[in-house]
């Protein structure tokens, strides 16, 4: 499988959410975002930003009490999870494949607390706080795909890791 790492370096929320705006508009059926990074990185905002660039006209907050959050954009529908709180067998239970393979798009947050139950290709995204006040985002494509969007990444301007 064809891996890639990038590097974005967000100096403040415009850049999340132009980053986000990006992957959005590459975004198609099946495409899956798996979040990590630091509490209050920015994780939330992101996927926000990520909705708004699919035509989301609701609200998006953080569904970690929900656990799964369903949104219909004007684009694709948009699957928002939070599996902070969940263990693996109960992850296991709750039949993601549904949304992983289904015909939206789905941004899990704290993705690596349940990484064997999540697609080989994706996106992966760690989001962590900068010394500069912004946010330093490792992306992690797996797949061609996801690799693809790395390599466009690093033509808009991000490093090659």
């Amino acid at each position: 499988m064809i891996v890639k790492h990038t590097i974005w370096q967000a100096r403040n929320e415009n850049d999340t959410v132009r980053l986000a705006r990006s992957l959005a508009g590459w975004a198609s059926a099946e495409t899956l975002l798996a979040l990590d990074g630091e509490l209050g990185a920015g994780k939330t905002r992101f996927s926000q930003a990520f909705a708004e660039a699919l035509g989301v006209q609701t609200v998006v907050n953080s569904p970690t009490f929900t656990i799964i959050k369903e949104y219909q954009g004007e684009r694709l529908p948009f699957y928002h999870m939070d599996v902070y709180r969940l263990s693996m067998a109960e992850a296991d239970e709750l039949g993601l494949d549904d949304y992983f393979y289904g015909d939206g798009v789905t941004i899990v947050e704290w993705a690596s607390l349940i990484e064997p139950l999540l697609p080989p290709e994706r996106l992966e995204m760690r989001i962590l706080h900068a010394a500069d006040g912004g946010r330093r985002i490792e992306l992690t494509g797996r797949g061609a795909r996801y690799a693809d969007w790395c390599a466009q990444l690093e033509e808009m301007g991000a490093e090659n890791a």
